[in-house]
């Protein structure tokens, strides 16, 4: 595939989309989640198909659900939380702090070195050490910090890739229903025009909306053309759908789907499905550790 060759350089860096990052959510209303802050980010950059397709390869020289720009912006976000200019919600919602609305933009590597210091990594960082490093957030310092994070979504998304079709569909099935719909049933009959099940979601436990969705056990992006049969398999029958895949979906895509004048279809991709489970707990379980943090004073020794 051409994004498959894309250099992974003509993807904005990590730096340079933290104040991208900023202005989309100042545009979006103070807040927002991944999916809109990416969104709002590739229009403002005018940023090309090839570039926002781009997949993100892991050191193990393997593709993952997320695109190269998903995976930058992602670190961009981690660090400006860090930095205090943004934060987010256990429902993965992300919003301005008090600092965030102050400074209205930052300086990229100010922010990085205050991280850094923060880490504990560095005692002291000067502009004239990191110059030489203004293009990305060191790439090797990324890497060790992503291994952990990238183990449990490469382990899921590899297991939800040799479950059977049919299995994804109750897997999604089961989603919805911990996600707050009522009356899912999965119909996967061939007839069905890409119809996999249905389901009424419940807005406040008083109006409920049914909800037409299909389900891509994908490894390739999805396409404009799914989007566009699913529409059409949708007229008549329901005013909203959703697909879920364990892959990604094109930027022609992503417009169709929220085009002017069309019934809306939601779009779960593949690392917002990985998020989900882990969430509620389908599949995935987490644990606390606690980490030992052991310092030496020098100060101390030196009053002996």
């Amino acid at each position: 595939m051409a994004t498959a060759k894309l250099d992974t350089y003509e993807v904005p860096t990590n730096q340079d989309l933290m104040n991208p990052t900023l202005d989309a959510l100042f545009e979006l209303g103070g807040s927002a989640t991944n999916g809109e802050i990416t969104t709002q980010v590739i229009k403002d950059l005018d940023l090309s198909s090839e570039i926002v397709e781009a997949p993100h390869i892991t050191r193990s020289n393997t593709n993952t659900h997320m695109t190269e720009l998903e995976y930058r912006l992602a670190w961009s976000r981690t660090y400006l939380k860090m930095y205090g200019a943004i934060e987010n919600s256990t429902r993965g919602v992300w919003s301005l702090t008090a600092k965030g609305r102050n400074v209205g933009q930052v300086d990229p590597q100010e922010v990085t070195t205050f991280v850094r210091q923060l880490q504990g990594k560095r005692k002291s960082v000067t502009n004239s050490e990191y110059s030489s490093e203004a293009t990305s957030i060191d790439d090797s310092e990324s890497e060790e910090l992503e291994d952990e994070e990238t183990e449990w979504r490469e382990h899921l998304l590899k297991t939800l890739l040799e479950i059977s079709s049919d299995a994804f569909e109750r897997l999604c099935q089961l989603l919805l229903r911990e996600s707050g719909f009522i009356e899912v049933e999965v119909t996967g009959r061939p007839s069905d025009g890409g119809i996999d099940g249905r389901g009424i979601f419940r807005l406040g436990g008083l109006i409920g909306f049914p909800v037409l969705f299909q389900c891509k056990r994908y490894s390739s992006n999805v396409g404009v053309g799914v989007v566009r049969d699913f529409r059409g398999a949708m007229l008549g029958r329901a005013d909203k759908g959703l697909i879920i895949t364990t892959s990604n979906f094109t930027q022609e895509a992503q417009l169709e789907a929220t085009r002017d004048g069309a019934p809306p279809i939601d779009l779960i991709n593949g690392e917002l499905l990985l998020d989900k489970l882990k969430e509620l707990g389908l599949g995935v379980s987490t644990s606390t550790r606690t980490v030992e943090v052991v310092e030496v004073n020098d100060d101390w020794f030196n009053t002996i």
